[in-house]
C-alpha cells in the first residue's frame, strides 16, 4: 500500500506544463515570473494551455493587456479580466480562481511581492481545485516571492530572441536558455550554467 501511494505521488508530480527542452511547470502549483518580458512569458504559457485564462490586475496599472498583444499567442476570447480596486483583493481573486479549478491558468499581475502566508494559501487553493490550474504571479524587478514552486526571469535579447532564466525551483538548479521563435513554435537553446541574477 505504501508503494502504491508513493507511485501515485510520483505520477502526479510528473504532470505539468511543458515548455520544451525538459522544462516543466508543475500543475496545481503557483509559479513566479519577473523581468521586463514577464508578460510575454505569461502569454507563452497561455499558448501552451487549454481553457480560459483568468487575468487579475488593478485597474490603474499601465501594463493592461490588449487584444492585439494577446492574439499572436492565444485567442483573446479565452481571457477573462478581473480588476479589483484593492491590492489584497488581487490575491483573494486568484485564490478563488484556483480553488474553482475551471481555468487553465490564473495570473495575478502584482506591483509588490506577496507575503509567504498568502502564497501558501494559493497553493492550497490550487490543490483544492483539483490541481488543474497553473497559478502565475507576475512580480516587479527580479521577483523574490517566498514559497513559489518556480521563479522565472525573462528579458528580450538581440535578434528577436529572449533570455529565459530559471532562478528558483524546488527540484531543479538555476539555469538559462535562449528562446527563439516566439510566438509560434519556440526553440530553446541552453545558455550555459551561469545565470545573470541570483535566486
Amino acid at each position: 500500500m505504501t508503494t502504491h501511494l508513493l507511485a501515485r505521488r510520483s505520477q502526479k508530480a510528473a504532470k505539468g506544463l511543458e515548455l520544451g527542452d525538459g522544462l516543466c511547470l508543475p500543475d496545481g502549483r503557483v509559479h513566479e515570473a519577473c523581468g521586463p518580458a514577464r508578460h510575454t512569458f505569461a502569454m507563452w504559457l497561455a499558448s501552451k494551455l487549454r481553457g480560459p485564462v483568468l487575468w487579475i490586475v488593478q485597474p490603474h496599472r499601465r501594463t493592461q493587456l490588449n487584444a492585439a498583444g494577446i492574439a499572436p499567442f492565444a485567442h483573446p476570447g479565452r481571457f477573462a479580466f478581473v480588476t479589483p480596486d484593492k491590492v489584497e483583493d488581487v490575491l483573494w481573486c486568484m485564490e478563488e480562481g484556483l480553488r474553482a479549478g475551471c481555468t487553465g491558468m490564473v495570473v495575478a499581475d502584482l506591483e509588490t511581492l506577496p507575503a509567504l502566508t498568502p502564497v501558501r494559501r494559493l497553493h492550497l487553493a490550487a490543490e483544492a481545485g483539483g490541481g488543474r490550474s497553473v497559478g502565475l504571479l507576475l512580480t516587479p524587478g527580479h521577483g523574490g516571492a517566498q514559497g513559489v514552486e518556480t521563479r522565472w526571469h525573462m528579458a528580450q535579447a538581440p535578434e528577436k530572441s529572449w533570455r529565459l532564466e530559471r532562478l528558483r525551483a524546488r527540484t531543479a538548479p538555476p539555469a538559462g536558455w535562449m528562446v527563439q521563435g516566439l510566438p509560434g513554435t519556440p526553440a530553446l537553446v541552453p545558455a550555459g550554467a551561469e545565470v545573470a541574477h541570483s535566486a
